[in-house]
């Protein structure tokens, strides 16, 4: 036994295993609350535009606010926490979320109700950037990717939580306990977190310099690409072109400035970091791909396959169950295997369940169309848990906050992004201008459309990171290339870079 394992376990300064088991917990709830937050207020628009006497293009903002704050600025709060400390920045996302929790319970106006859910996603944006980059000061690295999983299977359970458990609480005590519910979670959340999370690491005293150009460039960008993926409900119009221009004029700006910038939100460089560009993209793809299974399953269900709303909604809750059960497993075998392999498993699992989602005809039934979407949801668990440990595992501790918003965003992109255009790809593959009065054979031929298409890019994200992977593998053979930057590196980086920089 070498030295180093001997002496490991007696580390004075590393946690303890209840010091970590408490520390996970935590961080858990501060997974649970966000993921809740995004579904639990869907259920309550019609109740909603009858209280306040609203159209539903009006109460929609209800859900836009919350998602256009989460998605234009987590990587702004991720780069936040790593400049000013995460435990402080955490401790007041979870303060905000928890405040406007109870603002928009108490809300007696429409726009006060929209403007305490813009603020609600803002303390979101700091709770979802911030807990997968506090893995790496609480777990012990080889056991990252069942933190992982556990942190997936908490925002599963958000997920199939918010819709049901919303509309239990409009049909009894009313819209404002959907809000209100999860005040006592917040606080509890809080005092967990002043009580077991690790306090921020001494920094030197240099001045903190924040970059306030990037931050208000892509918060405008990352906010027009989402309204143009949601207004109009997948029927794009000008407004939404528009938007598409101006989120495109946005990025080459953000790019250009943080060129410039001597302290940039997002360091340009990063993005060479083959690993790192390829488990973003992947991950876009493969949330885009996801998003299908919401877009098409309440029709196919329901018209094509004539089952009843109550019916509909109990298939459709099997696959955030599957994902909640699948987490743990799933960074388990993370753990045991490597993320790079089992990313690849899970990429294989979603392309299969996804080309059996557009071969199997509808006579099939039921069993024909949820056993791909349990093959493809477990895929999904596997892939999510993995691509995280891979990008996370080896970050130095200063750019945790900002991968971790970014694995975020380029997940909330994707989301954004299949809802629109997955939701078109459906009514194309209908050949019906108005999905409602579709018939059953139009429907599930959309259906199989929709995920053929969705095979498809599961399978560009596969390419995308075996290219990746060849590339890593041909720079440690040797191969003559710009050496990654050392924010980013993988373990096969470090590696390789073991020996002196051939550019030094």
């Amino acid at each position: 036994m070498s030295p180093t394992a001997a002496t490991a376990p007696t580390d004075p300064t590393a946690p303890t295993p209840g010091a970590v088991r408490r520390a996970l917990a935590t961080l858990a709830l501060a997974v649970l609350l966000p993921s809740l937050g995004t579904g639990i207020a869907n259920v309550a628009l019609p109740a909603l535009a009858h209280s306040f006497g609203a159209s539903f293009q009006a109460v929609q903002w209800v859900v836009i606010a919350y998602l256009l704050a989460v998605t234009a600025l987590i990587v702004t709060a991720g780069r936040l926490g790593d400049l000013v400390g995460r435990r402080r920045l955490l401790l007041g996302g979870i303060a905000l979320f928890t405040a406007a929790s109870l603002l928009c319970g108490l809300a007696s106006q429409l726009w006060m109700l929209i403007a305490a859910r813009a603020a609600q996603g803002l303390g979101a944006a700091a709770m979802m950037a911030l807990t997968m980059a506090f893995v790496g000061d609480t777990v012990p690295k080889e056991r990252t990717g069942r933190a992982m999983g556990l942190l997936g299977t908490m925002s599963a359970v958000g997920t199939a939580l918010g819709p049901s458990l919303g509309g239990l609480l409009v049909s009894g005590p009313g819209w404002r306990a959907v809000f209100l519910v999860t005040v006592p979670l917040g606080v509890l959340t809080l005092l967990l977190a002043r009580r077991h999370l690790p306090p921020d690491r001494p920094r030197a005293r240099t001045e903190v310099r924040f970059d306030h150009p990037g931050t208000v460039l892509l918060a405008l960008t990352l906010g027009a690409y989402a309204l143009a993926m949601t207004l109009g409900h997948g029927r794009p119009g000008v407004l939404n072109l528009a938007l598409l221009l101006a989120a495109a004029l946005g990025a080459g700006l953000f790019l250009r400035t943080e060129n410039r910038t001597p302290a940039p939100l997002v360091r340009p460089a990063m993005f060479r970091d083959r690993a790192l560009s390829a488990s973003l993209v992947a991950g876009a793809l493969v949330s885009t791909v996801m998003m299908s299974t919401l877009v098409v399953g309440p029709f196919h269900l329901s018209r094509a396959l004539g089952l009843s709303a109550a019916a509909t909604g109990l298939v459709m809750s099997a696959g955030p169950l599957v994902a909640a059960l699948t987490g743990v497993p799933a960074g388990r075998a993370v753990d045991r295997l490597g993320p790079r392999r089992t990313t690849l498993a899970g990429l294989a699992a979603v392309t299969t369940g996804c080309l059996l989602l557009a071969v199997l005809p509808a006579r099939y039934g039921v069993p024909g169309y949820l056993a791909p979407l349990l093959l493809t949801t477990c895929g999904y668990a596997l892939f999510q848990t993995a691509n995280n440990t891979a990008v996370m595992a080896d970050l130095p501790a200063d750019r945790r906050g900002v991968v971790s918003g970014l694995l975020n965003l380029s997940r909330n992109l994707g989301l954004v992004t299949g809802a629109s255009l997955m939701g078109t790809v459906f009514a194309l593959g209908t050949r019906t201008a108005d999905l409602t009065t579709a018939t059953p054979a139009a429907l599930a031929h959309g259906t199989r459309t929709t995920f053929a298409v969705a095979a498809a890019l599961v399978v560009a994200a596969g390419l995308v990171q075996l290219g990746a992977r060849a590339g890593r593998l041909g720079g440690a053979a040797g191969a003559a290339r710009p050496a990654a930057p050392p924010l980013d590196s993988t373990p096969a980086q470090k590696c390789s870079n073991s020996s002196p920089n051939p550019r030094s």
